[in-house]
C-alpha cells in the first residue's frame, strides 16, 4: 500500500519571479497530489542574492544543483556547493546567499508540503518595491506561519 499515487512532473510552466530577492522558482511537485506531504520547487537565485533570515514550521531539504551558497542555520554558517545537500529542520532560523558571480540553483523539498504557488505569489506581493509594509507582512506571516526575522546574510 502506498501513501500517495505515482507522481510525475514536466519542466513546463512559467516561473514565479521575486526580483526584490533575486529569485525565480518553478513548482515541480504540488502538495495537492500527495495529500500535503511534500512540495518540490526548483529555485534560481541571481548573483549575490538570497533569502533573508526567517523561519517556518516546514522542514526543507536543499540540493544545490548549480553554484555555491553561504548558509546560516540557527547561527551556524557554512558553505554549500553543487552536489551538496542541506537539511533544515522545521522551526530553525535560516538564510542563505548565492556567493557566485552568476545564477545559482537548488532543488528544494518542503515537508509537509504547502501551497507553494499561493505562498510565493503572495510573498512576491509582500516584497514588491523592496520593503514590506509592516501590516501586510504581519498578515502574511500569520496566515502562512512564516516569520521574517532579519536581513539577508552577508559574507564576513
Amino acid at each position: 500500500m502506498t501513501e500517495f499515487d505515482f507522481l510525475h512532473d514536466t519542466a513546463g510552466g512559467e516561473p514565479i519571479r521575486i526580483p526584490e530577492i533575486g529569485l525565480d522558482l518553478r513548482i515541480r511537485l504540488s502538495a495537492r497530489g500527495n495529500d500535503g506531504r511534500l512540495t518540490v520547487i526548483e529555485t534560481v537565485y541571481a548573483a549575490g542574492s538570497g533569502l533573508p533570515l526567517h523561519r517556518h514550521p516546514e522542514t526543507e531539504v536543499h540540493r544545490i544543483t548549480g553554484g555555491s551558497f553561504l548558509f546560516e542555520v540557527d547561527g551556524k554558517r557554512f558553505d554549500a556547493s553543487t552536489g551538496d545537500l542541506v537539511c533544515i529542520p522545521g522551526g530553525a532560523e535560516h538564510r542563505f546567499l548565492n556567493v557566485t558571480d552568476s545564477p545559482a540553483s537548488q532543488l528544494v523539498l518542503i515537508m509537509p508540503g504547502l501551497d507553494a504557488a499561493g505562498f510565493y505569489t503572495e510573498f512576491a506581493g509582500v516584497m514588491r518595491g523592496g520593503t514590506a509594509d509592516p501590516a501586510v507582512l504581519a498578515t502574511f506571516e500569520e496566515y502562512w506561519g512564516f516569520e521574517l526575522l532579519g536581513p539577508p546574510i552577508r559574507p564576513d
